[in-house]
């Protein structure tokens, strides 16, 4: 059975949404960017061959409606290569890389270019009612919702049924807002405010010592705007934060809670592409791997709790592996919210040193549909920066899922 093997990555800075660097910028020509930047980096490798761009996208609706791979695909000037979108919200491009991988083990196809792309930005734009955004079914739908499982009380000792299921019939809101279900992580868990600031000042401040070593240009394609004007980093990191700064923010969501601004990842966009292949074609290519992708795993959870949802995917997945916690180099599990990263932590054992050690989302960002491909790409320059095997990412996802990925190192 041939294994599928990344041999390129590229992503675009990530623009701070609505205001940023990006905002102006259309979602397919990130994208476009993105997937040019990693084809570039393995010129053996002829378009032609490749057999379907699988493109994640959290919310492909409005500007990212249309099926938008098949869209990038043309624009790239790729008329015989297929396109598919593919959604798992947060975990988009984390599943359009699982399906290129599966395809490949198959046998169904040697070549694939797994990408992701949000546009934040765009969701901006009015329909003809005016409201903002709302050219997006989910949002729309989550907007007319009022659901009371989003601001119910959670005890810590509650373990669930979350609501009686007649009530689940009438108030099917599986999309209740994360932040809320950040909120209940922390009422279950026990995490306090004072922890989630602690992690969240450290996002920053490694995030910031990568920006000065140079961790992250090395992985960040300049993307030239519209305009012309060339945008080389990201907009979000700041990298002056203090825990007291931290601390002076409000509460968000509840009156009572300790999800903030600074504890939670901001809105963005952005876009990020891998070149996925057999080892036997890129073999017969001449091209060196970056890492073979020894296998993935999907969980779920009840919505209330969704940051929790890793948790399942990386044991599962580690099961199947005949791998432990233990044997694992490098952790990247997504900083939607600093309580869900602890949450985890705490719950598989974790040693700090080796879980997000260039920082993460609550500093860089998380374009959703973009983040699965940006944090592969990330892990696997981050294993060959510190010379380490194996590397897992795992990412949590709207409506109580998890999802991860592992990878090891080859060059």
């Amino acid at each position: 059975m041939p294994e599928a093997v990344i041999v390129a990555t590229a992503r675009t800075p990530i623009g701070r949404a609505f205001k940023g660097s990006l905002a102006a910028e259309r979602p397919e020509d990130l994208a476009a960017a993105a997937i040019r930047a990693a084809m570039n980096a393995v010129p053996q490798l002829d378009a032609r061959e490749v057999e379907d761009l699988i493109v994640g996208c959290g919310v492909p609706g409005g500007l990212q409606g249309s099926n938008l791979a098949r869209v990038i695909a043309v624009q790239l000037g790729w008329d015989t290569v297929p396109g598919v979108i593919v959604s798992r919200f947060c975990a988009s491009s984390l599943q359009a890389i699982r399906s290129a991988a599966h395809a490949i083990r198959s046998g169904e196809g040697d070549v694939f270019i797994a990408a992701g792309v949000e546009s934040i930005s765009s969701f901006a734009q009015t329909d003809v009612d005016g409201l903002p955004g709302a050219h997006s079914p989910h949002f729309a739908a989550a907007a007319e919702r009022t659901s009371r499982r989003a601001s119910a009380s959670i005890g810590a000792d509650d373990a669930g049924p979350w609501t009686d299921p007649r009530e689940r019939a009438l108030l099917p809101d599986v999309y209740i807002p994360m932040g809320q279900t950040a909120e209940n992580v922390a009422s279950i868990t026990g995490i306090t405010r004072l922890e989630q600031d602690r992690y969240a000042l450290r996002s920053q401040t490694l995030t910031a010592a990568g920006s000065a070593n140079g961790f992250w240009a090395e992985e960040i394609t300049p993307y030239r705007r519209a305009d012309g004007t060339i945008v080389t980093a990201d907009d979000s990191p700041r990298p002056t934060t203090t825990l007291e700064g931290l601390g002076e923010l409000r509460a968000v969501f509840r009156p009572d809670g300790s999800v903030t601004a600074g504890n939670s990842c901001p809105l963005n966009d952005g876009a990020a592409a891998v070149v996925i292949m057999s080892d036997t074609r890129a073999r017969q290519l001449g091209i060196t791997p970056l890492a073979r992708i020894l296998g993935t795993g999907v969980s779920a959870v009840s919505p209330e709790i969704m940051g929790t949802g890793p948790v399942g995917a990386i044991e599962r997945m580690l099961h199947r592996l005949n791998l432990t916690v233990g044997d694992i180099d490098e952790f990247e599990i997504n900083e939607a919210f600093a309580v869900q990263v602890l949450a985890n932590a705490r719950a598989l054992g974790l040693d700090p040193e080796m879980l997000n050690v260039n920082g993460g989302s609550l500093a860089v960002g998380h374009p959703y549909g973009m983040t699965g491909a940006r944090i592969a790409t990330t892990l696997v320059h981050s294993l060959r920066a510190h010379d380490r095997q194996f590397g897992v990412e795992a990412m949590c996802v709207a409506g109580g899922q998890g999802m991860a990925l592992a990878l090891e190192r080859l060059s």
